[in-house]
Parts: structure tokens; C-alpha cells; sequence
């Protein structure tokens, strides 16, 4: 077992507290401009609402829901539950009145904490029916009496009442070992109802060791991270909440996703993480951006990546010319690409899912490092990482320090090692299943290659076997579905079918283009069964299919009568799509393409 450096979580945030001081720790938007907090400012933030959740009868051990938006408050209630030894619990800010009812009566949550009037709105719904919720902390005051039975508080008197306590905070969170557990998150649900995974101070403590002994070569110093992924979510909990604090970087707050561009150039981030949806995203906005500019900005453009990629793929590949030319372009296109993200980043970082090996390739070749991890919450979550002087895109890198991992006889992806989950809350049986003589049992298939690298080739439930008996990974036919440019969204389907068929989202620029052009109204619903649209589409697939094994082929496709999104449930938070729902909703009309 290894040596660990802090006790605990909350421990460690104390010290680097003692390090830094005053030195900026938290920057969030105030009256339109990002304003910091200091290590101390917040330390001074933790220490009264730790002593306040204790006058609550908050103890060791009990769990207390955090549902709350990247944040400062976040970071602080976060540590403030920790240092008394309790449990965070996250929950995303897009959870219904249901979900967040599962969350607090299966957790057995004492407290809830919560930023928002509208966020409240649905937590206290959930409230008033768990059996075990007694206090709901908001961080803005909440209109009208509380319902009978539950206690509701504002963040601020509690952290005045803290003021006038004497316990010291700082020594209290020294007494809880690193084997107790710190947080339970539940996983976010693509293929049913949440689990609790039971996460320690132990397996995070592997993971942000695995994580910065991985990005040594970068030099970690001054480090400056942008947060914009739900901090529920193990991922962006990792390496976007813990992995900040144990090297003592500093943390930016987004707005949202739709002003990312503009707090990427505000902030300047040095690391940023994202998931593989964002990322293609950018790559299509950043494609149709330079196919309307046209002319020779294009040309260049176009000429930057083919030398790009061609670099990455083998350097020696380019005569003299094409050298110099590379380091020309370099300053014209390259350097106004890494502009837009802020001027200064060592390294983009994929999680959370696949990500196609084109998508790593078009910013690779744009001047910007992008290394794909791999890991899920049930290992805390890391699992594995690109270094920064080995890339291989098409790879999810070798195993993090001090983590095993091996490929089951069926090619199921097993870890071993302190990164290992405690299990599930209160669910034996699925412990039992999922770990097994200590190994993690992923669910996902894939191979390691010579150099150490592990590839993913796709998901063990989501295989496709079609009636021919052949195995199809969907994700890889999916990814490159979405690389066209007039496809935003794909889902194939073809289980023990002679074929496959595929629901598609088309890209909303592209789409209103087209409406446009058609004069036919650019709403997706109004347009779905427009046979002019499905022409267009079906020169589309053509186009792909070309890229495919026979096998892989799409035959016939439907069009969604609206996008996969979190709203409509059929995407996680972290944007990953809801197979069961999505196929709820257009299973039968997928069948139906069979007739």
C-alpha cells in the first residue's frame, strides 16, 4: 500500500492553504469581470461552515448532497464536508425531482447543499420525501416556509454562526484516515438507474498521484485550469476539482459552455480537460468557420493540417520546403488557433469517453497537444493516459503509476490496484459482479499493444452482433458518422439484424443552411420526413460509408425529430448518449427500416 503524503483529502487542501496564502486559488465572474479568491479566503470560507454542519449533527461518516454549478461554493462545501470526516455526495444540477429523490433516500443523505432558486425548486420536492433528509443548505435565500420536517438554511448565516466557534477545523480533519470514504458518485445512468460508487481518500490520493507523475514531462508549475464540466461527475471531480488543489494551480469557472470561447481567452488556461464531445464540436465549428471564409484563408488552413498531421505521423515524411513551410504556417495559422484557447495551454486532456482518433489528429496537427486518459468512476476514475512525449491517438496510453491492468480471456478490460472503488452503496450483489480477486471489471473491450498502450475498442453491452454473427463496435461507426460535417449526432442500431441502420441529428449550421436554401423551415421536427433532406443525408452516408468494412455499412437511416440532448434526457451530463432512452423513443421506428 503506498505512503500517502495527507491523511485525507481535506488535509491536503489545509496545507497547500499554509503554502500558498494569499496567492489567487478561485476565479468566478462578478459583475461581468473573474475575481479571485485566495487559498486563505476560502480556507476562511470552509473552516465556519465545517463547525456549522456539525452543529447540525453532521458526524463522520454521515453523507451530505452537494448539487451545485462549478463554482467556488462547490470547492468550498466540498472540503468544509470533508474536513469533519462526512461524505460528499454529488448530484448533477440536471437531475430531475426523481433522480434526486433516488440519490437522497438510496444514500441516505442528513443534508443537502444547493446554489440555486431553481435548483432548489426541484431538491426540495425530493426533500420533503426522504425519509432521512432533515437540512437543506442554500446558498441563495429560498422564498416561503420550509416544508414540515425539513430545516432550511442560508449558507451565509451558517458560515457566521461558524465564526463564532472555536473548534479548530485544520486539526479536526487530521483525525479521519485515508481508507474512509470520501465521496459517493453516483455514475451518471447511460444504461439504467444511478449506482452509488464509494470512492476513499485512498483511491483518490492513486489518482492524483497517477495523474501528475503522467504530466511531469509538461513541468507542472504555475498551473491555471478552466472548469467547465459538472463537478458531479467523477472526471471533471478528478481532474478538474482534487487534481488543482494537489499541485496548488489555480482554478477559472466557466459561465457555461456557450461562453467557453470567451473565458478560454479570459482565463488563459495552461491544462484543460474536456470530454470527447466537446472537442468535436469545436472541430466542426472550427471546419465550417474556415469553408466560409473560402479563398485562400482556406487553402492555408487546409495546408496547415496536411502538414500537421503528417509530422505527427512521421516527421520525416516532409522534404526541406515542406519544412519550412510547416514553420511558416506555424506562426500564420497555428499560433492564432492556440489564440482562441487562451495563448499558453501545455495540453489538452480527453475523458469520459472515446474520442475519435481524427478528431485527436485535426488539433494535433493545429499546434495543440491533446493526450486521451481512460478510466470510470469506478476507479476514481483514471485507469490510463497518453504521455505527453509517446502520443498515440488512436490509444488511451499506458496504465497511471502503480495500476494494473490486464484483458479478461472474452478481451474485457480488468485494473487492479489502490485506485480500486470500495464498492457500490449498499449494493453487494453488484459489487460482487463488478470486482472480482480485486480487479475492476470495466465492461469495456479492448487490447494492449507492444508499446504498452491500451486501446479501447468498445463497450462490452453495447457490441453489436449482427445476424451473420459478426462483431460491430457502434462508436467507432458513429465517430466517424459525426466527422462529416452535416452530421452532429449518430446512433447505429443492427443487433442480430442482416445490417445497420442509424438514427442521425443533422448539424444545425449545416441544416439551416439547407432550410434555407430549400425554403423549408430550419426547425429539425418540421423537417425530419422531408424527403429533399434525406436526399441530401443519403449522399452523406454514401460519402461515409466509404470509410467502412462492409459490415459496417449503413443501409437505410431516420432522421431525430429533435437532438440528443441533457434536457430531453437522451444525453448524460457529460454528454454521453443514453442508448436505452434514445432507443425508447425510436427503437420501433428503427425496426421498422428492416421491412
Amino acid at each position: 500500500m503506498t505512503e500517502l503524503p495527507w491523511p485525507n483529502l481535506a488535509a491536503m487542501f489545509f496545507n497547500q492553504v499554509n503554502r500558498h496564502g494569499d496567492e489567487p486559488f478561485l476565479w468566478a465572474k462578478r459583475d461581468g469581470t473573474y475575481r479571485p479568491l485566495s487559498w486563505r479566503d476560502t480556507a476562511a470560507r470552509v473552516t465556519p461552515l465545517a463547525r456549522s454542519l456539525r452543529a447540525l449533527g453532521i458526524s463522520a461518516g454521515d453523507r451530505v448532497v452537494l448539487v451545485c454549478e462549478s463554482r467556488p461554493a462547490w470547492m468550498v462545501s466540498d472540503m468544509a464536508i470533508m474536513a469533519i470526516g462526512a461524505i460528499t455526495v454529488p448530484a448533477y444540477t440536471t437531475n430531475t425531482v426523481d433522480d434526486h429523490l433516488h440519490i437522497l433516500t438510496d444514500s441516505g443523505a442528513k443534508a443537502a447543499i444547493v446554489s440555486t432558486h431553481r435548483l432548489a425548486e426541484r431538491l426540495v420536492r425530493a426533500a420533503v420525501e426522504a425519509p432521512e433528509l432533515k437540512t437543506v443548505v442554500s446558498l441563495e435565500p429560498l422564498e416561503g416556509e420550509a416544508p414540515a420536517g425539513l430545516e432550511i438554511v442560508h449558507m451565509d448565516q451558517l458560515i457566521d454562526r461558524g465564526r463564532t466557534d472555536h473548534e479548530n477545523i485544520v486539526e479536526t480533519a487530521q483525525r479521519w484516515p485515508a481508507d474512509n470514504t470520501a465521496c459517493i458518485i453516483y455514475t451518471s445512468g447511460t444504461g439504467g438507474l444511478p449506482k452509488g460508487v464509494m470512492l476513499s481518500h485512498r483511491n483518490l490520493f492513486h489518482n492524483l498521484a497517477g495523474a501528475a507523475d503522467a504530466l511531469m514531462e509538461l513541468g507542472l508549475g504555475n498551473e491555471v485550469f478552466l472548469s467547465f464540466l459538472p463537478l458531479s461527475h467523477s472526471y471533471e471531480h478528478m481532474a478538474g476539482h482534487l487534481f488543482p488543489v494537489s499541485i496548488g494551480a489555480q482554478i477559472y469557472y466557466a459561465e457555461g459552455v456557450e461562453a467557453l470561447a470567451t473565458n478560454m481567452t479570459e482565463a488563459r488556461p495552461t491544462i484543460m480537460t474536456a470530454v470527447p464531445r466537446l472537442y468535436e464540436t469545436m472541430h466542426q465549428r472550427i471546419s465550417q468557420g474556415v469553408r466560409k471564409s473560402g479563398g485562400a484563408k482556406e487553402k492555408l488552413f487546409m495546408k496547415t493540417v496536411e502538414l500537421g498531421r503528417r509530422r505527427f505521423e512521421n516527421p520525416a515524411d516532409l522534404g526541406v520546403i515542406e519544412r519550412i513551410q510547416d514553420r511558416v504556417l506555424d506562426k500564420l495559422v497555428r499560433d492564432k488557433v492556440r489564440a482562441r484557447f487562451g495563448g499558453r495551454l501545455k495540453a489538452l486532456v480527453s475523458g469520459g469517453a472515446p474520442l475519435n482518433p481524427d478528431i485527436g489528429l485535426f488539433f494535433t496537427a493545429l499546434g495543440m497537444r491533446l493526450l486521451q486518459g481512460y478510466g470510470q468512476t469506478e476507479t476514481a476514475p483514471l485507469i490510463s493516459v497518453n504521455r505527453p512525449s509517446n502520443v498515440k491517438l488512436h490509444s488511451v496510453g499506458p496504465p497511471v503509476k502503480d495500476t494494473e491492468v490486464k484483458i479478461a480471456s472474452d478481451g474485457e478490460i480488468l485494473a487492479r490496484g489502490d485506485l480500486v472503488m470500495q464498492g457500490y452503496w449498499r449494493n453487494e450483489q453488484e459489487t460482487a459482479e463488478t470486482i472480482r480477486d480485486g480487479w475492476v471489471h470495466t465492461g469495456d473491450i479492448g487490447y494492449i499493444d507492444d508499446d504498452g498502450h491500451l486501446i479501447i475498442t468498445d463497450r462490452k453491452k453495447d457490441i453489436i452482433v449482427n445476424s451473420g454473427g459478426d462483431n460491430i463496435a457502434p462508436q467507432r461507426v458513429e465517430g466517424l458518422l459525426t466527422l462529416e460535417p452535416e452530421i452532429a449526432q449518430a446512433l447505429v442500431f443492427g443487433d442480430q439484424r442482416p445490417h445497420l441502420v442509424a438514427l442521425l441529428v443533422p448539424d444545425p449550421v449545416w441544416l439551416t443552411e439547407w432550410a434555407k436554401n430549400a425554403g423549408n423551415l430550419p426547425e429539425l421536427a418540421a423537417v425530419a420526413d422531408d424527403a429533399t433532406l434525406h436526399k441530401a443525408l443519403a449522399l452523406v452516408v454514401e460519402r461515409a460509408n466509404t470509410r467502412f468494412s462492409k459490415i459496417e455499412n449503413i443501409r437505410r437511416f431516420m432522421i431525430a425529430s429533435e437532438p440528443f440532448t441533457i434536457d430531453n434526457e437522451q444525453m448524460t451530463p457529460t454528454m454521453k448518449v443514453r442508448r436505452h432512452k434514445v432507443l425508447d423513443i425510436y427503437g420501433n421506428a428503427l425496426i421498422a427500416l428492416y421491412r
